[in-house]
């Protein structure tokens, strides 16, 4: 009997095998019979794949019923509905969007097929390479099938502002810097430092925003970096000490570092391929916007001081701080806009989330249609492959690890996967490229910036030239019983005796006092810039409310003087920056002559091709820049400086263009970000280089940047022309 039994019991078992094996062989053929009508797909047009159907569609299996039916009309497959505990489960089943057919091989990354873990990983990624080929063509297909129309408009307009945000930041440094410095009694050494920090975080930010938005998506980084931008600038604006704003200020850059290499990767994945390069320099206006909008705010605001208040002495707050607040509504306005935009589709479809995806292209479809009158117009698209997905495994120590170490253990993760991502751009075969757009982006911007960012120093050192021409020297003066109450500016007075004078309500700039005597003198209500006393005599004389501290009386001898009410800091007032004005328009200037360099740069970048936009405008621009030698005047070296900016501007376009063309979408945005990470160090360097000529020489730098934009022109023609291609 037992043996029986058991007899009975190895039948029933090796049944049950049998009819397991049995089934797994009959959902191997479903998935063939998918992958084959797949390949047939790709050959055709997408819109007639729905009319097609399998004719062998029925597996009946013996010693039980396992009938498997590929279904046109329903989103799931019933091979890999049924199952017992020791069967495998195949996770490559499509669920809940319309589809061909579910358990295929490869188009939703929920998991592997069983038969991947026998392929070592050179084959799955020669795999993963195929089909994202594959993807690249249909992809092209159904942007073309979803038209351009008014989702691409409304999120050119969502992205339009987080670029003009970029270019905000650019330039509210050099507009604040000269009021902070005074505000915050920021010494000459440190003045350098507020421009620098600032590009020193937006170096960092694009690196690992960029990085970051090739991980967890261009959406989610974008309103990530464009939050700490805003949170940032904003509390800047309201602290005292220069140490706190650095350091606001540095992550504000940190944050806004990000917005170039995101936005560009998210607005070119939504763009068909005859649209891709017109489109992307219009949204480059955006930049130039930024800039027009931080000078206006800037010679609008900052000179109205009236707008100040103060809580005591320990808080200030001026009209500076004002702009500050100002600059930072474009960044706001964009977080508020993102949070109704989706997710990049093309990102989507490369992680394996397919269904995300489609409903994403429909929502594009839809929208468009319904915008030139065609809501009758269905989506035709039932199916779109996506790239095999390789699983990394990845140990949390979710039992063991306290949720601090977790979450340092997945930051590591993060920040490795974005390095992994970031070496893969030296990889074959877009490696030689790499190489090329780091040559070109490195001399674009250390020309650009290093005399754009820094041209005010110029302009500002030729003022101060003729402003010093213009001194005014007195000598062995002696004035007694006289009450001094105008203002006395640029002059410088030697060997004079002052005997029972009254300094009341006066203001002194530029004034310099060497060798002289007062005597029973009274300064009252004094207010003073770049004025001091050098090797002077004070005897019985009296300092009432006014600022004449120390440090202004160099080798002076001070002899029965009584002070009272000292003001001690920095008295900050527009009056006493005679440039200001000068500098805010010049900078207007210059950012609005880009104006034509946009629109030209835009209507030509699909006729005449990226490459030779962006040699010859390099050339050009070099051409321009070595004439800024020549310069003998403010106005001629005003105007060279339009022309320069409005030639250099078509050479940034078709740069950014031929950037997020030439990368893959797996590592677009960590590409874009590394190069635009180097753009800040390249602009660093030219202005630390030309800051530190601009008071002896300006035939060095101009020459040095006429030199490297001629050849980076050069290097840049050496590129692959993207016009014709797809996005990768």
């Amino acid at each position: 009997m037992e043996e029986t039994y058991k007899d009975r019991t190895s039948l029933v078992k090796g049944a049950k095998d049998i009819a397991k094996e049995v089934k797994r062989q009959a959902v191997k053929k479903v998935n063939k019979a998918v992958d084959k009508a797949q390949d047939g797909y790709t050959q055709r047009s997408y819109n007639r794949f729905q009319d097609e159907e399998d004719d062998d569609d029925d597996y009946y299996v013996q010693g039980g019923n396992y009938g498997v039916e590929v279904n046109d009309d329903e989103g799931s497959s019933e091979a890999t509905e049924g199952h017992d505990e020791d069967d495998e489960i195949y996770e490559g089943e499509y669920q809940g969007i319309p589809n061909m057919g579910q358990g295929k091989d490869g188009m939703v990354a929920l998991g592997q097929p069983m038969h991947d873990e026998y392929k070592d990983r050179h084959e799955l990624e020669t795999e993963r390479k195929a089909d994202e080929e594959e993807l690249a063509q249909q992809y092209e297909l159904i942007i073309q099938e979803c038209g351009h129309g008014r989702f691409q408009w409304a999120l050119f307009f969502v992205l339009g502002m987080a670029l003009m945000a970029d270019g905000v930041e650019v330039f509210v440094v050099g507009f604040v810097l000269p009021s902070a410095e005074t505000d915050m009694c920021i010494p000459n050494s440190g003045s350098g430092w507020l421009g620098d920090i600032v590009y020193l975080g937006m170096m960092v930010g694009a690196f690992f925003w960029g990085g970051l938005a090739d991980k967890v998506g261009r959406r989610q980084s974008l309103l990530i970096c464009m939050s700490v931008n805003g949170f940032f600038a904003f509390l800047s604006s309201f602290v005292q000490g220069y140490g706190f704003f650095l350091f606001c200020r540095l992550f504000s850059g940190f944050g806004i570092g990000g917005a170039v290499p995101t936005v560009f990767s998210y607005f070119s994945e939504v763009l068909a391929r005859e649209k891709r390069g017109e489109h992307l320099s219009w949204l480059c206006m955006f930049w130039m916007i930024g800039g027009i909008y931080a000078s206006a705010m800037a010679w609008a605001i900052i000179p109205h001081y009236g707008w100040s208040f103060s809580m005591g002495s320990a808080y200030q707050f001026h009209s500076w701080r004002v702009f500050v607040i100002v600059c930072a509504l474009p960044c706001v306005s964009s977080v508020v806009a993102l949070t109704f935009m989706p997710e990049s589709p093309r990102f989507l479809l490369e992680v394996g989330k397919h269904d995300e995806a489609w409903m994403i292209l429909k929502q594009i479809h839809d929208t468009n249609m319904r915008a030139r009158g065609q809501p009758e117009k269905v989506f035709t698209v039932n199916r779109i492959k996506t790239p095999k997905q390789i699983d990394e495994l990845i140990e949390i120590e979710s039992d063991t690890g306290t949720w601090y170490r977790r979450c340092f253990v997945r930051i590591r993760t993060e920040l490795y996967g974005i390095w992994l991502t970031f070496m893969r751009c030296f990889n074959y075969p877009v490696k030689d490229n790499t190489i090329k757009l780091t040559a070109v982006w490195f001399t674009l911007s250390f020309g650009y910036y290093g005399l754009s960012v820094w041209f005010p120093d110029v302009i500002k050192h030729l003022q101060s030239d003729e402003y010093a021409s213009r001194v005014k020297h007195f000598r062995n003066e002696e004035v007694s019983h006289f009450v001094f109450n105008f203002t006395l500016e640029n002059q410088i007075h030697s060997n004079g005796e002052y005997i029972n004078d009254r300094f009341i309500m006066m203001k002194f700039k530029s004034v310099i006092f060497e060798d002289s005597l007062f005597k029973n003198c009274v300064f009252e209500d004094i207010t003073s810039l770049n004025t001091y006393f050098r090797n002077c005599t004070f005897m019985n004389t009296t300092f009432y409310n006014t600022d004449l501290e120390q440090y202004k009386f160099v080798d002076s001898e001070l002899i029965n003087c009584t002070f009272f009410h000292i003001r001690t800091g920095c008295q900050i007032s527009f009056d006493d920056d005679y440039s200001a004005y000068w500098i805010y328009f010049v900078n207007f200037l210059g950012t609005l002559a880009v104006l034509p360099g946009n629109i030209v740069s835009a209507l030509l970048m699909d006729r005449i091709g990226r490459l030779t936009m962006l040699g010859g405008s390099m050339v050009l621009s070099g051409i321009s820049c070595f004439f800024l030698w020549f310069g003998t005047s403010e106005s001629m070296m005003i105007g060279m400086l339009c022309l320069y900016n409005g030639l250099t501007i078509s050479a940034w376009n078709s740069l950014d263009v031929i950037t997020v063309e030439l990368y893959p979408t797996d590592r677009r945005a960590t590409g874009f970000g590394f190069l635009n990470a180097l753009c800040k160090a390249a602009a660093v360097l030219g202005n630390l280089i030309f800051g530190s000529l601009v008071g002896i020489t300006k035939s060095i730098p101009i020459l040095l940047a006429s030199t490297v934009l001629v050849c980076g022109g050069l290097v840049g023609l050496r590129l692959p022309d993207t016009r014709t291609q797809v996005l990768m």
